[in-house]
């Protein structure tokens, strides 16, 4: 009988620790610390640029919390669609009003993460449930176009050099011109190599 309870009293305590180390690894794979305390604070975004919930949140560079939650509202004032974006924040971290919020993304195609640029000194720091207006991120959409547009312009001005328009084109087209900057490189190149191998002649033409 003692033997029985022995068993059982090891089975038990074996159960107990594992259920203690997975709570541990669960913790740990979601960002989650039940001891720290903090606040939170709403940023406004007109394009939220794919963050979520869970992603981090960094201020003057530094981790300082995360994003707990992402939602759609209206604003009555602007009259249009924002997101709002719900972030936890440490305690002990002084966020000022005029704080920047940014969406950003480790390495070209990596994580989400919000990056907070410090305010100015001396202005009032936020509090819990503090709202703040985040600086919207360049779309993928906008940076395509603005390089297809980039593109083109440089095959116009390829294009333009080849017909030779403008002056650097006729420069470029007209023989004369540049058998005359050919001819002009050969004499001073001439005349280089000639002073490197006579100074002296250098030094006589600045006395006379």
């Amino acid at each position: 009988m003692d033997g029985t309870r022995s068993f059982e009293l090891k089975v038990g305590t074996f159960i107990l620790i594992g259920i203690v180390i997975l709570f541990i690894i669960v913790f740990s794979i979601g960002d989650l610390n039940i001891s720290k305390t903090g606040y939170h604070i709403k940023i406004y975004f007109t394009f939220a640029g794919g963050i979520g919930p869970a992603a981090p949140v960094r201020f003057a560079g530094v981790g300082v919390g995360k994003v707990e939650g992402v939602h759609l509202v209206y604003d009555n004032n602007e009259k249009r669609t924002k997101a709002e974006v719900n972030a936890f924040i440490q305690d002990g971290t002084k966020i000022e009003e005029d704080a920047i919020p940014t969406i950003n993304t480790l390495g070209l195609l990596g994580e989400k993460y919000i990056e907070i640029v410090p305010g100015t000194p001396g202005k009032p720091i936020l509090k819990n449930d503090s709202s703040i207006n985040g600086k919207d991120p360049v779309s993928m959409e906008k940076v395509t176009e603005n390089l297809a547009n980039l593109s083109y312009s440089v095959n116009v001005i390829v294009d333009k050099l080849k017909r030779g328009e403008g002056t650097i084109g006729k420069l470029l087209m007209e023989d004369a011109v540049y058998d005359d900057v050919k001819s002009i490189t050969g004499n001073f190149k001439e005349f280089s190599e000639d002073i490197k191998r006579h100074p002296w002649k250098l030094l006589s033409k600045g006395r006379d």
